[in-house]
């Protein structure tokens, strides 16, 4: 069976073949910009998840105004089809995707395999930083909060019981064995996951090229963890939001889930909360 929202995945072929078309604006998006600087598709702009899709003073996302300024610096307007892709399997360009659709930009696109495929393919990267011409991008009036889920949501969920909630992180996080992974800085005081939550790690819904596995495969995963089983209600979350990003576009775009939310605090906020339950080991 083809997936829920096929136009909005991409691959490495369409890439190559409509990165230069009139309306279409590719941007990389990596947690920081070395991987871009030593070589991108050409044509890409980089962002840099970091310091341009994160508030660094309100450890948020950028507000309304930086948003527009971000899509303005980048050529984007509301008619653009943003196409994204970027290092670590795609966690940053799916966070990235994920933000434009709070804001309503939503004609995006991400190529399936990100950066990872693009290169095994061998196919050509440049050197040059994209010259794009800047536009006037209009800063967005509403915000989708339906995509989005905060602390106070996570709470209810917690006492409603009726809202699945899913850790992307690895089984070494969710069990409590480690707080992050190695040499990550953004971390919690506490280690575990929040009581309830079934653990299926990002991993296992993309196949070792870092494509998604195919419609059939995905909903066997999350059915058979009870994640999806008729209520179709979610929250992601994992430790700064990015890997939930990606699980919530598999399940919102590629299963076609209805009521999917990332929690894009994740561990780093809900293992610094005073008070806040934390349970360890195995489900």
């Amino acid at each position: 069976m083809a997936y829920a929202h096929p136009d909005v995945l991409v691959s490495t072929d369409w890439v190559a073949g409509h990165r230069a078309d009139a309306g279409v604006r590719l941007i990389e998006v990596d947690v920081d910009t070395t991987a871009y600087d030593s070589g991108h598709i050409a044509g890409a702009v980089g962002w840099n998840w970091q310091s341009q899709l994160n508030d660094p003073v309100r450890r948020d996302i950028p507000d309304k105004k930086a948003f527009a300024k971000l899509l303005s610096d980048a050529g984007v307007t509301p008619k653009t089809t943003v196409v994204l892709y970027g290092d670590n399997n795609n966690w940053f360009a799916a966070f990235a995707f994920w933000v434009l659709q709070l804001y309503g930009h939503t004609s995006v696109k991400l190529m399936n395999g990100g950066r990872a495929k693009w290169v095994a393919e061998g196919r050509p990267l440049v050197t040059e930083r994209a010259n794009v011409r800047a536009t006037n991008y209009p800063v967005p009036k509403k915000v989708n909060a339906a995509i989005r889920a905060k602390r106070p949501d996570v709470e209810k969920a917690l006492k409603a019981k009726k809202i699945a909630l899913v850790d992307v992180r690895s089984t070494p996080e969710f069990v409590g064995e480690i707080i992050a992974p190695p040499g990550m800085t953004e971390t919690a005081q506490r280690a575990g996951h929040i009581p309830g939550a079934k653990n299926i790690p990002w991993s296992k819904a993309v196949a070792t090229d870092g494509t998604f596995k195919p419609y059939d495969e995905l909903v066997q995963l999350y059915k058979g963890a009870k994640v999806i089983d008729g209520k179709d209600e979610v929250i992601a979350y994992c430790r700064i939001g990015e890997r939930s990003s990606h699980t919530w576009f598999a399940l919102k775009y590629l299963l076609g889930v209805k009521k999917v939310r990332n929690y894009d605090g994740s561990w780093t906020e809900w293992g610094n909360l005073v008070g806040a339950p934390i349970a360890k080991g195995a489900e």
